[in-house]
């Protein structure tokens, strides 16, 4: 289907929740699928605050269980049948939902919200919003495995009738693919850095690819570490002390001393890149 898919997603910030403190993770051999495991209300079906209410409940149960100490919902992303893909911990976040730290470094998690009573059989909204966010989370980092959490992992999860979807590949239900994902913008690594050490020191208003740069900014605007005055395409000192910051965030990945000089690595634009949708080249 050339990747094409209708993505109606529902964000955290539109949740109420913060950034997810769950620890960074850039990449897995694929997605794992699950269920809710206890009995979820009929009422889902006909009702999408329904869903948005039962997401919310997942979240504040699991950061109440001080048995499994949950820094957030265990799940990177949820799916309800109304087609919409609900944001747990996110991309380039380790999931804590497969059922040790080994399998969770493995494999991304999502989860369709049925369970083992009640609303058990999902729909082809929930099956398709479970393919967006398994295409979502390839494009950033994930392998191409798609597995039940019982493959494995001892348990019923994502019981009978997710789990004979996934065997049969997770395909997509026809009706829903109806638009094209635009193509994501790329920066090279090579031009950013080039542009970070040049800009600078250049003439007020120099710019050093542009467009590249400007993707960049508005990454570290919408991350609040720079002001929207400096989203210029230039890579001035603003923008090496807004980078810096990002490199020293956990989020960017923690760097200190000369590693967070402001001066784009690989590895924190990777992380910037998968948070905020462009693809990095060398």
């Amino acid at each position: 289907m050339s990747g094409a898919f209708a993505l109606k997603l529902v964000t955290r910030s539109q949740l109420g929740w913060p950034a997810s403190e769950a620890p960074t993770q850039t990449s897995t051999r694929g997605v794992k699928v699950h269920y809710e495991g206890t009995e979820v209300s009929a009422k889902l079906l006909t009702d999408h605050e329904a869903c948005i209410a039962e997401w919310k409940a997942i979240r504040k149960s699991h950061l109440a269980n001080t048995k499994e100490n949950y820094s957030d919902i265990a799940y990177n992303y949820g799916a309800c049948p109304h087609g919409f893909l609900l944001e747990g911990r996110g991309l380039g976040k380790r999931t804590g939902a497969n059922g040790n730290q080994d399998l969770n470094r493995a494999h991304y998690a999502i989860v369709g919200l049925v369970g083992s009573s009640g609303l058990t059989e999902p729909n082809d909204a929930m099956l398709g919003a479970i393919r967006d966010g398994i295409e979502l989370l390839r494009k950033h980092g994930a392998g191409t495995e798609i597995k039940g959490h019982r493959d494995g992992y001892a348990t019923a999860c994502p019981g009978g009738p997710l789990y004979a979807w996934v065997q049969k590949g997770a395909p997509r239900p026809a009706g829903t693919v109806t638009e094209t994902t635009p193509a994501k913008p790329k920066v090279s690594l090579a031009h950013i850095v080039y542009a970070a050490r040049h800009d600078p020191a250049a003439a007020q208003g120099h710019t050093t690819y542009k467009a590249e740069v400007l993707t960049v900014e508005k990454a570290l605007k919408a991350e609040g570490l720079l002001a929207s005055t400096y989203v210029d395409g230039s890579f001035g000192t603003k923008t090496v002390a807004a980078y810096a910051r990002w490199q020293r965030s956990p989020a960017g990945g923690g760097f200190t001393g000369d590693a967070a000089d402001g001066i784009p690595g690989e590895k924190s634009l990777r992380l910037l890149a998968a948070r905020h949708g462009f693809t990095v080249t060398t």
